[in-house]
């Protein structure tokens, strides 16, 4: 007989992590205690993850409630950057604006907002180098943004209409630009992690200068590539940033479902060697501080880091999703880490560089900007009207630098029918 058999043992209980909230719930957050901002020490790029176990257990910030830039981690940024920093924000919250009412007019089928993780893209692509590569989730879009990437070219993509140049062939706001170091995006969760490792490790092999930086959400941490990716990185000390995105929600699961209930998402690089990071991600110059960090460590053969943005999902996961099903509508209200554009708009206007009358009329000029860009891309079609007109030979493009010549028949012969019946 087993050990313990017929004794009166108490039954084993399966633990099933719960949300705090859920609709029509009183919303507070006054059991998350954040540090000080700038109280967190700055490390050397070069220390020893040994040495820096805490650090994914407290939270750098550097914008104090008052819009100061204070401590170790500020970044000591130029005006005019600081002020390209707000710009890119302002303008990728237009731009998702604008995209998230044509979805809304049937324009297109799809489309995801990064409301309120501004930051997260727009501060982490002003500290890295044009050429460094990037592998980003669905809710970067200000990457391309921040690289000054033509918006045409993106709403293109979200119609898929003639001016398209993936030719309709990926889910509206799945972007590629090889010439803007963005990589495309994947419906795959977390397949850019390894792929962004191996894209370092080739950098490293062949004597480059350049390095990855790849972007999950914390959901997307429980897939097996998110831990293939670490194994690769700690043992070959790849020149890569590996940014969490926890903005609380994972489509319609709470981030404990994947794990946040019991430890930070950037404890994770702890079992790996990996230095970690957990940042505050609604403060700009905190993301661009430790993007700057993790870069010159990665350039300088340090090896990778791990760095978990702590933000905050305002809109809906995407167009699909309707959020008060499953947390109070009020809740991205009472979130105490603020709204990225409205800090570092406080800190400029502190500082003494910045005005509400400069704000509103930049507002209104990438409101502009982004109308302009929204009628051109227009003219090309629309899901409603004539969007997908890329001809059916396009199926046997792109696949092949040559196309081998089984394809070649194909096309011809599907060419050839096509004819015959008079399409």
């Amino acid at each position: 007989m087993a050990d313990g058999a017929g004794r009166n043992l108490r039954p084993l209980k399966l633990h099933v992590p719960e949300p705090k909230f859920r609709p029509g719930d009183a919303v507070s957050f006054d059991d998350m205690v954040f540090p000080h901002a700038g109280s967190v020490a700055r490390p050397a790029p070069s220390a020893d993850p040994a040495d820096m176990r805490d650090y994914p257990f407290t939270l750098i910030r550097v914008l104090d409630p008052d819009g100061h830039a204070v401590g170790e981690w500020n970044p000591r940024l130029p005006v005019e950057k600081v002020k390209r920093i707000l710009r890119g924000m302002m303008l990728t919250r237009a731009y998702d604006d604008r995209m998230f009412r044509a979805q809304r007019q049937g324009k297109t089928s799809f489309y995801m907002k990064c409301t309120g993780e501004e930051a997260v893209a727009i501060g982490a692509a002003e500290a890295l180098q044009r050429d460094d590569m990037c592998f980003p989730s669905y809710r970067q879009q200000g990457l391309l943004i921040a690289r000054d990437w033509p918006l045409v070219d993106m709403m293109c993509q979200v119609y898929s209409n003639a001016g398209d140049r993936l030719k309709g062939r990926q889910l509206p706001i799945m972007y590629s630009s090889k010439e803007a170091g963005f990589f495309s995006i994947s419906g795959n969760l977390a397949t850019q992690y390894p792929q962004a490792v191996g894209w370092a490790m080739a950098s490293a092999a062949k004597g480059d200068t350049r390095i990855a930086a790849s972007w999950v959400g914390e959901g997307s941490t429980a897939e097996g590539d998110f831990h293939a990716a670490c194994i690769f990185a700690s043992v070959y000390r790849a020149p890569v940033i590996l940014n969490i995105v926890n903005n609380q929600w994972a489509i319609s699961s709470f981030a404990g479902i994947a794990g946040g209930e019991a430890t930070t998402f950037a404890a994770r690089g702890l079992g790996y060697g990996i230095a970690a990071l957990r940042i505050d991600g609604n403060d700009p110059l905190a993301v661009y501080a430790a993007t700057e960090w993790a870069a010159e460590r990665a350039r300088g053969n340090h090896g990778p880091t791990l760095i978990e943005h702590f933000t905050y999902r305002v809109a809906a996961h995407s167009t699909s999703d309707d959020p008060t099903a499953y947390r109070p509508a009020d809740e991205p209200n009472h979130f105490p880490l603020g709204d990225p554009i409205e800090r570092l708009k406080k800190h400029l206007i502190g500082l003494g560089e910045w005005d509400e009358a400069s704000h509103e009329a930049l507002h209104a000029e990438l409101v502009n900007q982004v109308r302009d860009a929204g009628r051109e891309a227009e003219k090309l079609g629309v899901l409603s009207g004539t969007a997908f007109n890329h001809g059916f030979e396009t199926i046997f493009e792109d696949v092949f630098a040559e196309m081998p010549q089984h394809l070649k028949e194909q096309s011809e012969q599907m060419a050839e029918e096509r004819r015959a019946a008079g399409v």
